[in-house]
């Protein structure tokens, strides 16, 4: 794989194993991961009152014959004003969980399935002397990544100038190594890795194998 500069001339180049991400992308694990992540960004507070929670009496308005009116139940009832509203909503948990070691198997399929569409850009380096969104956006020019493409920075580090440099460019996000998940990795069209954020990234993972 290769490496670039920040001018999007190639100065190096990378071994990937692809075992080491799974060896094949499993669709099944990230449509569940998607699915997953997706789920958790719902609130789930949508809430309206029912008749146990509307103040009023649980009397008979009125007897059930001999007044000319309609037979209702007691004020609380939804069919009135004021009433509580009949099958109410209430909040509740809309999130899903997975296993950890799904998730990052996930996560491995979402970046092998990136790699096998060369859809990946590793560069050496991305660090930036103040927040400047113009020189940014002309580093991704020179990766090869246009305005309509959407796409997922991976850095080692928090770095303050570049979040702020990336933050008025549409479709672009940037995030730490160690905070990467199929979610995100699925959400954007390209990647761009630094080389320190990819290295520490299949680093991590021949870790895990070894202590497996």
């Amino acid at each position: 794989m290769s490496v670039y500069n920040r001018e999007g001339g190639q100065v190096g180049s990378l071994e990937v194993d692809e075992s080491i991400l799974g060896g094949r992308v499993r669709y099944a694990l990230l449509k569940q991961a998607i699915v997953m992540y997706d789920a958790n960004k719902r609130v789930g507070t949508a809430a309206t009152k029912g008749r146990g929670m509307v103040a009023g009496s649980t009397r008979k308005l009125f007897r059930q014959k001999g007044t000319g009116n309609a037979r209702v139940g007691n004020i609380r009832t939804g069919k009135r004003v004021g009433g509580g509203v009949t099958f109410a909503k209430v909040s509740r948990d809309l999130g899903k969980h997975m296993p950890k070691k799904q998730r990052r198997l996930a996560t491995d399929s979402a970046v092998l399935a990136k790699l096998l569409n060369n859809s990946v850009v590793v560069v050496d380096e991305l660090n930036l002397e103040r927040p400047k969104t113009k020189d940014f956006a002309v580093i991704l020019g020179n990766l090869q990544i246009q305005g309509k493409d959407s796409c997922l920075v991976v850095i080692n580090d928090i770095n303050t100038n570049l979040c702020k440099s990336a933050g008025n460019i549409p479709r672009i996000a940037v995030v730490p190594v160690e905070e990467l998940n199929a979610g995100d990795v699925c959400n954007y069209s390209k990647m761009a890795f630094t080389k320190g954020a990819f290295l520490s990234f299949l680093q991590s993972r021949k870790d895990r194998m070894s202590r497996n």
